[in-house]
């Protein structure tokens, strides 16, 4: 999918877990629109292949091994932003929920591992067992996940604040 948007001209993305998914997608496209992106992710090698991947696309791209779990590393990640680029214009956060208000540097370990315990490492494989009753009759693609997340990173939705946007191919997420 193409991408011919500059919106985010002189911008500097970081963005966690970001190796592969829907983090990865969002990276992609960001840098499609001329962002600049850091990847942070556990797995080095994955990290690695992400980048070499984003580079091959012309997309200005580099990689941390980063496990948001640990405070150092999301320290070093976000330094190593601030060595390469200059600076951070924006930050996803793509590991899972965050229940915590607050910057990433300052949240504290005890919060990070309820994150990854609930989110990652104790969500069960369901994608096999899926039922498409749904309206689009599939799962969605991280790239279905990109241009959403990329409007709300631009100034396309800055008055935009609060809202919580739905990306669920027509399946009732309100109650």
């Amino acid at each position: 999918m193409a991408h011919k948007g500059e919106r985010f001209v002189g911008k500097v993305a970081v963005l966690t877990a970001s190796s592969d998914g829907i983090g990865l997608a969002i990276a992609r496209r960001l840098g499609l629109e001329k962002a600049k992106v850091v990847l942070g992710s556990r797995n080095i090698t994955k990290v690695r292949n992400a980048v070499e991947l984003l580079r091959k696309e012309g997309i200005d791209a580099i990689g941390v091994q980063c496990h948001v779990a640990n405070a150092e590393e999301r320290k070093n990640l976000l330094e190593e932003a601030v060595k390469h680029y200059g600076g951070i214009d924006i930050l996803v956060s793509c590991a899972g929920t965050n229940p915590n208000l607050g910057f990433l540097t300052e949240m504290s370990e005890a919060a990070f591992s309820k994150i990854f315990d609930t989110n990652v490492e104790q969500t069960p494989e369901y994608e096999h067992e899926l039922k498409y009753d749904m309206p689009m009759k599939r799962k969605g693609r991280p790239e279905e996940v990109a241009g959403p997340a990329a409007f709300l990173l631009s100034d396309d939705a800055s008055f935009i604040t609060g809202e919580t946007l739905l990306v669920t191919g027509g399946m009732q997420s309100r109650i």
